[in-house]
């Protein structure tokens, strides 16, 4: 096999128009302003103007983002506390649209500094040499972002920085700042560092941590560097994890100016907006089918079979949708020209039965109660057939739906499943009397295609069995027939 390649990133190109040199730039009126302060005015820009502040951000318009704003307004750094998949990272990563475009930083400079306040004793000599004419640089607030998942090995090295034997070994002194190979945490000032699950850092990190917030030191090998960094620094944590004694130092807690609670999405509607956005559907799901898995997943997590303290991720419905399309597509490829009297290939188009395989393929994202170990596909089976019976009722509830079991009167069957094409469904069933209406109801328009109207079947067969209105089997091949009355 051939070496695969990674992409290489694409580092954005200053536009040609900005300043060139710090005489240049104190000309075009610019003015230092910390991080905070930058980010403060970018903020109120957006607020006054009503351009979107968090863009991508689904579900926390009236409870979290206030929260976030007062923060940044009053210039807190903050952490952001709820269990897994609620968005936290995406939040976090979303506040470095609101740094400046661009900001000048003095070239070859590890810790992007500005050129207007220079930190080092080398940088601000190189500062006073050249005056007006030092040539500056320019940084894209994409490269102002620094992340680091915090597990038990992460070191003080990682995060702040170790002493470079080879600089040492140049002849500099212990007290040279150039003695130093800086961290993650140096090498973002000025800009927005992230810590994910702050908790796992062992406690001597979290000191080293402390020291960076509030004394503005770093202290490196038995030695103390006075070090003014600039950044904003958000952290994330599981609450069990962040309020257990023990797993995190009670100095670094009152550093931090703000603590916000994420949650789940609180209704159906968000759950279904997240899903819309989120997931990368390679086939057609219809909107009932979208509801039903949506319905699932809150399901899920608010059953007593799951643990409540790990929480059911944002991505179980997500890869829920994109499992279900896949089926759909493996259905389309499966499927022959010759199965359809047209001619043509089976369009990928989703149906309810295709969420079957979404309670074995998905398990592992779901952490049972104890009591439940060898019970989880059948838990997870239960309530998507919950799930879809809701769906079935919201839409469906009212209509004359007698068209439907009439069909299976007198022994007569119907066969439907993965591998059954929407030709052979829909001639199975023939002219049925409130079809017009399902789809109607269902939002799949006046023409919708053959496989929209057979999803559109399955979906009432399969309700009225969960209503107990219709029998359902499932064969050795794995085909569902249904029949008879329930």
């Amino acid at each position: 096999m051939g070496r695969v390649t990674a992409p290489t990133p694409v580092i954005p190109v200053p536009p040609a128009d900005l300043p060139g040199t710090l005489g240049a730039l104190r000309a075009a009126g610019h003015q230092y302003r910390t991080v905070k302060q930058e980010l403060r005015d970018n903020l109120l820009a957006r607020m006054r103007s009503g351009e979107t502040r968090f863009p991508g951000i689904v579900g926390y318009d009236d409870t979290v983002l206030p929260e976030v704003e007062r923060a940044l307004l009053a210039g807190h750094d903050m952490v952001l506390l709820g269990e897994r998949g609620q968005g936290k990272t995406r939040l976090i990563r979303s506040l470095g649209a609101l740094l400046d475009e661009w900001t000048p930083v003095l070239p070859g400079s590890v810790l992007n500094e500005h050129p207007m306040h220079p930190l080092t004793p080398a940088s601000r000599a190189q500062v006073a040499e050249a005056g007006d004419d030092l040539p500056i640089g320019w940084l894209h607030r994409s490269m102002r972002y620094g992340e680091k998942l915090a597990t038990p090995d992460t070191s003080v090295g990682d995060l702040i920085g170790d002493v470079d034997p080879i600089r040492i070994a140049q002849g500099r002194t212990l007290g040279d700042p150039e003695t130093i190979h800086f961290g993650l945490v140096p090498r973002t000032n000025r800009g927005i560092f992230a810590v994910n699950e702050l908790p796992d850092l062992a406690e001597r990190i979290q000191v080293a941590l402390l020291n960076v917030l509030e004394e503005r030191d770093i202290q490196v090998r038995g030695y103390q560097l006075r070090l003014p960094l600039d950044l904003l620094l958000v952290a994330s944590a599981n609450p069990e994890d962040y309020t257990n004694r023990g797993r995190i130092i009670t100095p670094l807690k009152d550093r931090f100016g703000a603590e916000i609670r994420t949650h789940y999405p609180v209704d159906l509607e968000l759950e279904l907006a997240l899903i819309r956005q989120e997931a990368d559907l390679v086939a057609e799901v219809p909107e009932h089918v979208l509801e039903v898995l949506a319905r699932f997943a809150r399901a899920v997590r608010e059953s007593p079979s799951v643990d409540p303290r790990s929480g059911v991720s944002a991505r179980f419905a997500i890869a829920a949708a994109e499992t279900v399309a896949g089926a759909a597509l493996r259905r389309a490829g499966l499927l022959a020209a010759s199965d359809n009297p047209e001619g043509r290939p089976e369009a990928a188009v989703a149906r309810v039965g295709d969420a079957v395989s979404v309670t074995s393929t998905l398990r592992g994202k779901v952490e049972f109660e104890s009591g439940e170990e060898g019970r989880e596909t059948e838990i997870l089976a239960h309530l998507l057939r919950t799930a879809t019976a809701e769906t079935f009722r919201a839409h469906l509830a009212g209509l004359d739906l007698s068209g439907f079991t009439a069909l299976v009167e007198d022994g007569a069957a119907i066969e439907t499943g993965e591998l059954v094409s929407a030709t052979e469904l829909l001639r199975q069933v023939g002219t049925v009397p409130g079809l017009a209406k399902v789809l109607d109801r269902l939002d799949l328009g006046d023409a919708p295609t053959s496989e929209e109207a057979a999803a559109a079947v399955e979906f009432v067969l399969e309700g009225l069995h969960l209503t107990r209105r219709l029998g359902k089997d499932v064969t050795d091949s794995g085909r569902t027939v249904y029949g008879g009355r329930g």
